[in-house]
């Protein structure tokens, strides 16, 4: 069996001892004489796989006690319209900074539940940078600040955590879809009034939705919220209102504790860092190609580039792909190329990828 380095943007790359583990275990679960897959989501062995899952999660993020761990499904894109119709309670505007093309949906899926204010936006420099707070201008009354902390697709990371009592407005809860760089550096989880993601960038397979909310935003949901999505509900009924996404939640709690062997969160955000600054001071270097995003907000799980000439965009494609290096293509509604280096992602893999782009513009110089 021969593995590529796959830098897919998500569904993304698990951690290979993660996967054997799954492998072992996929037709009898510790002496189960069944796989996770086939489990009630209310028997005893994968109620223990869950409360493991939410404690290791818990402990690797830090997470207050004041805070609810919630398992959901649907997904961010899902989550746009479940936070409106959570923590809106009788206010009717909603305020968005705006940074690419993740927090733009979000600003749109919620103009179907409320008046929006856009607090803040990078569109006129293209999404290539965060607005600092000094520059926001929040409504009278939000409900919440809708954030992006990492936008997936244009490679932007905040390289603040945003903190509203600067601003005078610390009363006004903080959300932040944390997607695609959750467990992977330190976050004060106090800073925010609830935190989402969906699980297939770094956590586990797609289907799982993590959800990190404060009590005191629990209960505030409209009316017409279906229940199966009220937060309130969820928390209840420890993520088993209805059936959970049981194998994903499995995933991640090996993650969790793959992360924890790893030294945890503070020792996964150093590999991170070595990780950024390997492919980030190759492409510095290089004539051949290029990171538009101010490098004081370049995210350090996704990292678009560009091929100065585009017209060997095709080729590089193909021969990186040949090479081992796969799913290097950037988004269509950006172009280029882009490399997700998640935390399952080794610096061994960074380096081949850096080897092969060094030797592809040697080639062609």
């Amino acid at each position: 069996m021969s593995r590529v380095w796959n830098f897919s943007a998500g569904p993304a790359a698990l951690p290979e001892p993660v996967l054997r583990q799954a492998a072992e275990e996929m037709l009898d679960w510790h002496g189960a004489g069944m796989g996770v897959m086939e489990m009630s989501h209310r028997g005893k062995e994968f109620m223990s796989i869950a409360e493991a899952a939410e404690a290791d999660l818990r402990e690797l993020l830090a997470v207050p006690s004041n805070y609810r761990i919630l398992f959901m499904q649907g997904g961010a894109i899902a989550e746009n319209a479940i936070i409106p119709m959570n923590l809106l309670g009788e206010k009717r505007v909603a305020d968005y900074v705006v940074t690419g093309s993740w927090s733009q949906k979000a600003q749109k899926e919620a103009r179907r539940y409320c008046e929006v204010n856009i607090a803040a936006s990078a569109e006129a420099n293209g999404f290539r940078s965060v607005p600092p707070m000094a520059e926001w201008k929040l409504s009278a009354d939000p409900a919440y600040v809708f954030t992006c902390t990492n936008e997936t697709i244009g490679g932007v990371e905040y390289p603040f955590e945003p903190d509203l009592a600067t601003i005078g407005r610390g009363e006004v809860p903080v959300v932040a879809d944390v997607s695609s760089h959750i467990l992977s550096r330190k976050v004060d989880i106090s800073r925010y009034g609830l935190l989402f993601g969906g699980a297939q960038k770094n956590i586990g397979p797609a289907g799982l939705t993590i959800v990190i909310v404060r009590d005191d935003l629990l209960g505030r949901s409209v009316p017409d919220c279906p229940t199966a999505f009220d937060y309130k509900t969820v928390a209840d009924n420890g993520s088993m209102y209805n059936t959970p996404p049981t194998y994903g939640i499995y995933i991640a709690g090996l993650v969790f504790q793959w992360l924890k062997r790893q030294g945890g969160v503070a020792a996964i955000e150093a590999q991170n860092i070595a990780k950024a600054e390997l492919l980030y001071g190759y492409l510095d270097g290089s004539d051949f190609y290029e990171n538009r995003i101010d490098p004081a907000c370049r995210s350090r799980m996704n990292v678009p580039f560009f091929l100065k000439d585009e017209a060997l965009n095709d080729a590089f494609l193909a021969e990186s792909k040949a090479a081992g290096l796969v799913q290097l293509k950037g988004h269509k509604s950006v172009g280029g190329m882009r490399a997700s280096i998640y935390n399952a992602m080794p610096l061994a893999g960074v380096q081949a990828l850096v080897d092969f782009m060094r030797d592809f513009a040697a080639r062609r110089a």
